[in-house]
């Protein structure tokens, strides 16, 4: 991208969760952003930060923000680009106040994903549905806007089905093994998790079913219209820290041979990577030929945890084609997903530089 001089104040709703110390982070060291505003609940409000948010990260604080007085979750106090790292219940009242107040709301929360006309965004997937901003401001009367990445399971789901959508997407079964990082923190009890799989993960099958359609979908005059395939979930948590594993078997009406479908993933490429955007990497996605891989400890933090890596493609005896798909839950399928998705907006001039 050409044009950016300095970096843009930003701010973080929710910045002392888990999420939030996800996007500080991520912002902290970002080239374009600066975390100038941080937010959070009333009992935070007017602590330092590193006081409000003990640090559950594997690194340190960053000394930049570590002094920064945590402000309350008010419309209009912070700078127009705002991160949300809030919990549903919180986001449900809160983004939309921000939207209607002339804020740009970069969501990570499930509340408004499915609305016909808030974008549900995985750039290298669905750029162009970015064109529902000009329908949301219209018809909820907003000077901002908000604009949602998917589930962070999804988020895997969707990166590996959209490249080979050129063979015809018919059906897909998937098995996830989630991360307990997922559930944030303190999450899920060590006794329920250690030695143990939990077959099952609040709305985590519903969201995948219809986010997915949804991501993959074409947008035209009336909206999305929702991709025709058909998604069925089973979703486990399983005692990994960070990382969402999935076993994934698809039917595709082209009926492709395997070294067809590896090369569709191993190329796929989109406007991130066009952009040269900072949080994209190269390559979105990385197909392994190792016979155990992907890895969560070996591979989830691969270009900064922003890669998909598939291994394992093979036939599948019902559907056709069957593999493995790892992703870095908290950053490619949450903060990371939200910062690529605003290096987009200004990158294509949705976001003044002011």
């Amino acid at each position: 991208m050409q044009g950016v001089r300095k970096r843009i104040d930003v701010g973080v709703l929710g910045a002392t969760g888990m999420v939030g110390q996800q996007f500080v982070r991520q912002l902290a060291r970002h080239p374009w952003f600066r975390p100038a505003w941080l937010a959070a609940s009333e009992r935070s409000e007017g602590r330092a930060y590193a006081d409000a948010a003990p640090w559950r990260l594997s690194d340190a604080p960053p000394e930049e923000v570590r002094a920064s007085r945590v402000d309350g979750c008010v419309p209009g106090r912070g700078p127009r680009l705002v991160f949300s790292a809030l919990d549903a219940t919180a986001a449900q009242d809160i983004e939309p106040a921000f939207a209607a107040a002339g804020h740009l709301v970069v969501s990570n929360a499930r509340c408004y994903r499915m609305d016909a006309d808030v974008p549900l965004l995985i750039p290298e997937i669905n750029a162009d549905h970015l064109a529902l901003l000009d329908r949301q401001r219209r018809a909820r009367g907003w000077r901002g806007a908000i604009v949602t990445n998917p589930n962070c399971s999804t988020v895997v789901l969707a990166m590996v089905l959209a490249p080979l959508r050129r063979f015809g997407l018919e059906s897909v079964l998937v098995t996830t093994m989630q991360a307990v990082s997922g559930a944030g923190y303190p999450g899920v009890s060590s006794m329920d998790i250690l030695g143990n799989v939990v077959p099952f993960i609040a709305n985590e099958e519903e969201k995948m079913e219809s986010e997915t359609c949804k991501i993959l979908g074409t947008i035209g005059d009336s909206g999305v219209t929702p991709h025709a395939v058909t998604v069925s979930a089973h979703t486990n948590r399983v005692p990994v820290i960070d990382g969402h594993t999935e076993a994934i078997s698809i039917a595709l009406k082209a009926r492709p041979s395997l070294d067809e479908v590896s090369g569709a993933l191993a190329s796929f490429k989109g406007q991130p990577q066009a952009l040269n955007l900072p949080t994209a990497p190269a390559n979105p996605i990385v197909v392994s030929a190792a016979p155990d891989r992907p890895q969560p400890r070996r591979d989830v933090d691969r270009d900064g945890g922003m890669t998909i890596t598939v291994g394992r493609v093979r036939r599948c005896p019902i559907l056709g084609v069957k593999l493995v798909a790892l992703g870095h839950n908290t950053i490619r399928g949450a903060a990371g997903a939200a910062v690529l998705n605003a290096e987009l907006m200004l990158a294509t001039g949705l976001i003044g530089e002011d």
